[in-house]
């Protein structure tokens, strides 16, 4: 890791401590710091209500960044996002056939239906890239799936039995970290520190890669195993992170575009300050959203695609002036 790198997760690091804080404080409600004490009846506030979501923030924060990271390293495109893969629209359709249904009267029951869908997402997408490892078959692969689970889950809403079943669908659709409590920090947590440690070992296959793929075959990079240990990782973090806050967008795209003119543009060197930056972003943004002085508390992930859709636009402008 370079200098630049070290110094940029250092940063990181710090600032994430600051916003923990912050996090921990901010509401419609403030809790003061001398507040901060098991004496003190607001500590339960903190401990059961705000320390739970502020984790989770920081968990799907950091998996949406490194997520988005390798997806851009390892198809060599800025604008790659974790959603291209057709994961999260397929966990996103696991928990809208349980809305559907009903069964997510079980807390546990949503977040399961999520996970069996980007499961079956991530089989259908190997199943479909074949065994050539080929960037092009497996992007599309992704589009399809995308497109299939997006319009299955459209399907769902339209076909809904009660006007309230739409509802809740809908709502949970936009994403958010509302009365989220340990039990989903328990479920997210370990699936996505396996997702995250699988991701994190791609960093010298998709250094390789940027030389191009018979580049990186002469260096003994396997591309069927790389693309495995992608799907798989990818699989695991946006998956776990869609069971237990919906959809959340752009965080995998805006992410390593902030981080990777500080530290250096090889994909190994932009994993761990997009996870940090994904972080960062996610639990300031969710902190905000819940201090904001509004009659209702505005749902994360729209708060996230009013960030990102400028954003976007921002990153096809530049692209188009660089290749004019």
């Amino acid at each position: 890791m370079n200098a630049p790198a070290i110094r940029l997760n250092m940063a990181l690091a710090a600032c994430l401590l600051i916003a923990t804080g912050f996090s921990l404080a901010a509401g419609k409600v403030w809790i003061p710091w001398n507040a901060w004490t098991f004496a003190d009846p607001r500590w339960l506030i903190i401990a059961e209500l705000r320390l739970p979501r502020t984790v989770l923030a920081l968990t799907i924060g950091a998996a949406l960044g490194l997520s988005g990271a390798a997806m851009q390293g390892y198809l060599r495109n800025p604008l790659a996002d974790p959603g291209l893969f057709g994961v999260s629209s397929g966990a996103a359709l696991g928990a809208v056939l349980s809305l559907y249904f009903g069964y997510a009267a079980s807390a546990l029951l949503l977040p399961l239906f999520a996970l069996a869908g980007a499961a079956l997402s991530m089989a259908a997408l190997a199943l479909l890239a074949g065994r050539s490892g080929s960037l092009i078959l497996f992007t599309l692969a992704g589009m399809i799936l995308s497109s299939i689970t997006g319009s299955m889950t459209a399907l769902a809403i339209s076909l809904a039995p009660t006007p309230f079943a739409a509802s809740e669908i809908m709502t949970w659709l936009m994403g958010a970290l509302t009365d989220r409590s340990w039990d989903d920090v328990r479920l997210a947590l370990p699936i996505i520190a396996v997702g995250s440690a699988i991701l994190a070992f791609t960093g010298r296959s998709l250094d390789a890669l940027t030389l191009g793929e018979q580049a990186a075959r002469s260096m003994g990079v396997d591309q069927r195993r790389l693309q495995m240990m992608i799907v798989l990782g990818v699989g695991l973090t946006v998956g776990a992170s869609v069971a237990s806050a919906g959809i959340i967008g752009f965080v995998g795209l805006m992410v390593p575009h902030m981080v990777r003119p500080l530290a250096g543009n090889r994909p190994s060197a932009i994993l761990l300050p997009s996870a940090l930056g994904g972080a960062l972003l996610l639990l300031l943004a969710d902190s905000l959203v819940r201090a904001a002085p509004t009659v209702s508390e505005l749902r994360l992930g729209i708060a996230m695609s009013i960030l990102g859709g400028p954003f976007f636009l921002f990153l096809m402008i530049r692209m188009r002036r660089t290749l004019a």
